[in-house]
């Protein structure tokens, strides 16, 4: 199951806890396989399953934030996913400062190998990230990219479970706030650990370092880099009408280019048959 990233920023996560009563559930067997946080799980959606994920990240230093809904679907089966992803987001570094939307991601995941029940999993992801943000005011990149991802689930043991990210994008004529134009080429590192503490709560630990191009003039860049580890926790609510909500939340650290940097990330998922 995926939530795509920004090319240059740790991925962006959910502002709601939602307040359900455990009595009502029903036990579900198997542990949670739900999205990761920053790092992308290798899990496609269930056959005849669709999944809501609202995700918000606030960041302690610059003040910038990002809401982002994404909505999953299977295509037949869990070999083909479609999904897209919408950002909505105030980043101090814009002209005004006023909130807006950002570049829509249009996605799509074959699984390659494995499943939720499988000692390995592989889902690359290919995505079209459309120029429907304002890049004169910083809140997108002027032009169409496309991003690729090659997201590796591994069972370590019952306990633990490890999940790695490779990922590119490319921006043909990407655009800076004064309309200069340049391509850019940006490239993502992740890696996470889950501790299953038991079926319905998760202790998650997660890196992420992503190393982006920004135009700063006609056909010139600059390269920057952002690199963040984040403890975090999930849990689960089941309910006999197949419904799962999935709250979460993690503490983004920045290290090495970004020390000195701290977010506070909320992540919130619906799943449900449709």
């Amino acid at each position: 199951m995926t939530t795509p990233a920004s090319s240059l920023l740790p991925r962006l996560l959910p502002a709601l806890f939602l307040a359900a009563s455990l009595t009502a559930q029903e036990k579900k067997e198997g542990p949670i396989q739900d999205n990761s946080f920053l790092v992308e799980e290798a899990y496609n959606q269930e056959a005849g399953v669709v999944q809501h994920i609202s995700t918000f990240t606030r960041y302690q230093e610059t003040k910038d934030w990002i809401y982002t809904f994404t909505q999953e679907w299977p295509v037949g089966s869990i070999k083909h996913q479609l999904s897209f992803t919408l950002p909505w987001q105030r980043l101090g570094s814009s002209l005004d400062g006023k909130q807006a939307f950002g570049d829509v991601a249009l996605n799509y995941r074959y699984q390659l190998l494995g499943d939720g029940n499988a000692k390995v999993a592989i889902a690359p992801r290919l995505s079209v990230l459309l120029p429907t943000g304002d890049e004169k005011q910083g809140y997108g990149r002027g032009a169409t990219g496309v991003q690729v991802m090659f997201p590796v689930s591994w069972v370590l043991s019952d306990a633990l479970v490890a999940h790695s990210n490779l990922g590119a994008t490319r921006t043909p004529n990407a655009k800076n706030t004064l309309g200069e134009k340049a391509t850019t080429q940006d490239y993502l590192l992740g890696q996470s650990f889950i501790w299953l503490a038991n079926p319905r709560f998760n202790v998650m630990l997660e890196y992420v370092y992503a190393n982006g191009q920004v135009v700063t003039g006609p056909g010139q860049t600059d390269r920057q880099s952002t690199s963040f580890i984040s403890p975090g926790i999930r849990w689960a609510y089941n309910f006999p009408s197949g419904l799962q909500i999935v709250p979460g939340i993690a503490v983004p650290i920045g290290v090495g280019a970004s020390r000195g940097e701290k977010a506070v990330f909320l992540y919130l998922s619906f799943e449900h048959p449709f």
